[in-house]
Formats: C-alpha cells, structure tokens, sequence
C-alpha cells in the first residue's frame, strides 16, 4: 500500500506573521479558513513539492519552534540559498558534515562549504521560521537506487 506524506504541521506563535514568512519564500498558499470555534488553518506548498505545511491556531499542542530537521530538497545549493537571501531570510552558510554522511543537531561538525565532492545528499544550508522550526536545504542531484 502506498503511503504519501502530504501534510506536515508546524506551531507558531502568531499565524499572521508566519503566512507572511512563508509567503516570502514564494510557497503557493492553498488555503486560509478559519471556524465559528477558533480553529485557524493556512495551508503551504513550496515550489515543486507534493507535500504542504500548515499552521495555524488549534492545530498542535506543541511548543511553536518546536519542529527541526525539516527538509526541502533543492538541485543547487549555493543557487537555493543565494534566492532566500535574496528574499530577506536568513540562511545559513553552505556546510558539509565532517563525517561526510548527514549532518548533525545544531551546528556541531558542520564544515564550511559545500561536500568537496559535490556527492549528492552531502550540501546543506539552514534557516528558521520567525519561531524557529528549523529548515534545511539539502542538495540532491542524483537520487539513490530505489528512490
């Protein structure tokens, strides 16, 4: 049975401000609709992706920055970040890990620069939401067998 991620929640502090931030980045806004009860719900999706993020108010009990590790695949990095630059984000500089597989929580072991041997998988850049879920660009060229 195929099983499609489609949706990923993330908490935020004041919904306004980060469909403002998401808008910035240029994600497609699907949805914004609240009910009579309070719920609010502002639906996402980045450029090329099938899945979508939403936030909003009544949606998680988690903390808002709480999320991390959150990944977009991008075919350039230095060219991905160099756009969200461009769009007034702050993203981290290019980094590799210094065991050359994955990169780690927060900063420990990141190497400045893209992997040496431009390996897919192995080229990072990171950014935060105005709460501070936590982003990564990953650079993907070349997908592995099977995927």
């Amino acid at each position: 049975m195929d099983m499609k991620l489609e949706v990923v929640v993330v908490p935020v502090s004041d919904v306004d401000r980060a469909k403002r931030f998401y808008q910035t980045l240029e994600w497609r806004l699907d949805a914004d609709f609240t009910t009579a009860e309070g719920l609010r719900v502002v639906q996402v999706t980045p450029p090329g992706s099938s899945a979508s993020v939403i936030f909003g108010a009544g949606l998680s009990a988690a903390a808002p920055g709480s999320v991390e590790g959150l990944h977009l695949v991008v075919r350039d990095i230095e060219a991905a970040r160099a756009e969200l630059v461009e769009r007034g984000v702050a993203v981290s500089a290019v980094f590799h890990d210094a065991g050359g597989v994955f990169h780690r929580a927060g900063t420990e072991g990141r190497v400045p620069g893209p992997d040496p041997e431009r390996r897919s998988y192995a080229s990072f850049a990171s950014f935060s939401d105005p709460d501070g879920n936590g982003w990564v660009l990953q650079e993907i060229t070349t997908r592995l067998p099977g995927r």
